[in-house]
């Protein structure tokens, strides 16, 4: 039987890169020499030249990056990585907890330092001749550094609790495991400004002026109340501009990027946030985390199927004879991947719907032009990619195309 398992193991992951491999070659023929008239009043020749480099560049990056990644997980399987990895975990210690969180501290960094030439490669090479990266060497390593710490504490921390559940109870471990994964994910999402960002960014309230006088006028007028409007320093490690939303009740803020301040109209970052506000009205927020919770506990539930029963048979497959919960997770990951596919389809699809809505809040508030000519803005300084085809947005896209906006925005 392990035999068979293993070779679905194989079958999915083939078929899953070879999806991948198909949606990037569509996307690369649908390349358009030929200026969309949405944007020709901001893109000359000379631009949509550099956009068009710049898009077929990441796309070979891509090809390279992930074809290599493809590689090294066949291998992993067919060389029977993950058991040798197990064993070095298992000489190294004997709690079976301590021995999971080695497991995976090893792959974790070797996957980690194995991509990295990639990882400089795109900053430093294609983000630097396209005039995007601010990045330092030192920030890069300070950065490699927080992440990894980060990793260890949180992403440690959590498996450590989650197989001490398991530990307690099998029968419930998807109940309490689930409750956990929710709890944390409630937390992150109110906190996350107040406590991840602030390792990585410096974040100040937006200052008196014109602008925060404005932004704190359409709060006003449309019944949004807003205490926490933050301006973050992104121009430290890009000159491309964003804005965004997080947090619930009380803790709701709105971060916005320096470099959106600086590329946008007092005008244009009002409609900016109005669509963001949008998302808050039509409760968009509370949507999505009620449907990912819902995910959350579909896995735990299959998870919970699958781990007491079919652990030697998972551990045979990665060639161990030492059934673990480590072993159980890597080959229900793999398992759980058409799943997956077809669930994110199904959110991208409600998440570009959600993305029309709040486009439409803030064209119900005659902010319709100023959005617009945001989305124009911040495309160019993005070099965005203009004709994505219809079958990659289908499959990838979050957000409908910048094109599809600015129509559906001047109906």
């Amino acid at each position: 039987m392990y035999t068979t398992l293993f070779f679905i193991i194989i079958a999915i992951l083939v078929l899953d890169f070879a999806l991948e491999t198909y949606l990037d070659h569509l996307n690369g023929k649908n390349v358009s020499l030929q200026l969309p008239d949405e944007v020709k009043d901001i893109y000359d020749a000379e631009k949509y030249k550099k956009q068009q480099e710049y898009f077929l560049a990441n796309q070979k990056f891509g090809t390279i990056s992930g074809t290599f990644s493809f590689i090294v997980m066949m291998l992993m399987f067919f060389l029977f990585g993950f058991s040798f990895v197990d064993n070095l975990a298992r000489g190294m210690a004997e709690n079976s907890i301590l021995i999971a969180l080695i497991f995976f501290g090893i792959l974790y960094f070797a996957n980690d330092i194995i991509s990295m030439p990639f990882d400089i490669y795109h900053t430093f090479v294609i983000e630097e001749k396209f005039g995007f990266n601010k990045v330092t060497p030192k920030l890069y390593v300070m950065d490699t550094i927080k992440g990894w710490i980060m990793t260890i504490i949180l992403g440690g921390g959590i498996l450590a609790l989650l197989m001490y559940i398991y530990s307690l109870t099998e029968n419930y471990f998807w109940v309490l495991g689930w409750g956990v994964m929710a709890f944390i994910s409630i937390f992150m999402m109110m906190f996350y400004s107040n406590l991840i960002v602030p390792i990585f960014n410096k974040q100040t309230p937006l200052e008196q002026g014109e602008l925060r006088d404005a932004i704190e006028n359409f709060c006003n007028k449309v019944g949004f109340q807003l205490d926490n409007l933050f301006v973050i320093d992104g121009s430290k490690r890009s000159t491309k501009a964003n804005a965004y939303f997080s947090g619930l009740g009380a803790k709701k803020r709105i971060v916005l990027y320096d470099t959106l301040i600086s590329t946008l109209t007092t005008e244009e970052i009002v409609a900016v946030l109005a669509h963001e506000i949008g998302h808050y009205k039509k409760k968009h927020t509370l949507i999505m985390l009620t449907i990912s919770l819902v995910n959350s506990g579909i896995i735990f539930f299959l998870l919970s199927l699958v781990l007491g029963k079919y652990s030697p048979v998972f551990a045979a497959a990665l060639g161990s004879e030492n059934p673990s919960f480590q072993f159980s997770l890597i080959v229900f990951g793999v398992l759980y991947t058409p799943i997956s596919t077809v669930l994110g389809i199904g959110i991208n699809v409600m998440s570009r719907k959600n993305e029309y809505e709040a486009d439409a809040f803030a064209k119900e508030h005659g902010l319709a032009k100023p959005l617009g000519e945001a989305l124009k803005k911040l495309s160019v300084t993005a070099l965005s990619n203009l004709n994505p085809h219809p079958a990659y947005v289908f499959f990838h896209y979050s957000h409908p195309t910048i094109l599809q906006r600015l129509q559906n925005l001047n109906k």
